[in-house]
């Protein structure tokens, strides 16, 4: 067993290096309101903020992964939430298109930088999708969600560009915005999340697909607990998510808890921050 793996009854957790793209908080503040979380009359304080951001990218390379930089853009505080810039899945890359007037700008501006960076791939979207805010990648399917940000009719452009299957999720509730807050992948056949997210009929779905899912209690959702990320071992996710770390420890994963409570007062935590770039 090497150091990177570790084993829980007859599961063996191997922490997988990942490349990650991440875009520095040098213009984060909340401005305005496009979610229950945002509350511009909250004061920031972007020192923190940044000093948090830090913390989470400089534990992503302790752990051995790879992180490459997105320079932010003057007037687009979100842009941080480097998630939401895209999806990419064997190096094709299927870009975004907000919902919100306030972050439409990002997308063309990901895109480039997929461009510069070489990537052949790159697909704009016609309908609506916030990256990987709503597309989750397991193995190989996604996992996509829609009622708030998302358009269910990107779900078909994205099976189409990627050439994967796409199973369609409801979000109900509006605090959980986007399938990331909502629910984690946490290896090609595990994952967590907070039932009351979902609609009834989305709640069947997960059940049947995942029946032995963590389920996240109301007060560990709250704290964004579900905005995670997971490389086969390590499980990085807000330090106030107890009862998830908890749950995560007895399946043999080694939680990691991160504060981004600065991060968390526009909606976002430790998976909004962190886009994968995969192949």
């Amino acid at each position: 067993m090497t150091a990177n793996q570790s084993v829980t009854g007859n599961r063996t957790r191997t922490a997988i290096p990942r490349r990650f793209l991440m875009c520095p908080p040098r213009h984060f503040d909340v401005t305005y309101s496009i979610n229950p979380w945002m509350n511009p009359g909250k004061p920031v304080d972007g020192s923190l903020a940044f000093r948090q951001w830090e913390g989470l990218r400089d534990l992503y390379r302790e752990l051995g992964h790879t992180v490459l930089e997105i320079e932010p853009a003057l007037g687009l505080p979100d842009m941080v939430f480097a998630a939401n810039g895209a999806t990419v899945v064997d190096g094709k890359v299927f870009g975004a298109r907000f919902r919100h007037m306030e972050r439409t700008a990002e997308g063309p501006l990901y895109l480039e930088w997929f461009q510069q960076q070489g990537f052949e791939e790159l697909y704009w979207p016609e309908h609506i999708n916030e990256g990987e805010g709503d597309y989750l990648v397991m193995g190989r399917r996604l996992l996509a969600g829609t009622g708030f940000r998302t358009n269910q009719r990107s779900h078909f452009e994205a099976q189409e560009f990627f050439g994967l299957p796409v199973t369609s999720l409801q979000l109900m509730n509006p605090s959980y915005y986007h399938l990331d807050t909502a629910l984690a992948v946490l290896s090609d056949d595990e994952v967590a999340y907070y039932p009351e997210a979902f609609s009834e009929g989305s709640r069947a779905v997960l059940r049947e697909m995942f029946p032995d899912a963590l389920l996240a209690t109301d007060e560990d959702a709250a704290v964004f607990g579900l905005n995670m990320l997971s490389d086969g071992r390590h499980v990085l996710l807000p330090k106030a998510a107890t009862a998830l770390a908890q749950q995560l420890t007895e399946r043999g994963f080694e939680p990691i808890g991160v504060d981004l409570t600065e991060l968390l007062k526009a909606g976002g935590s430790v998976k909004c921050c962190t886009l994968e770039l995969r192949g």
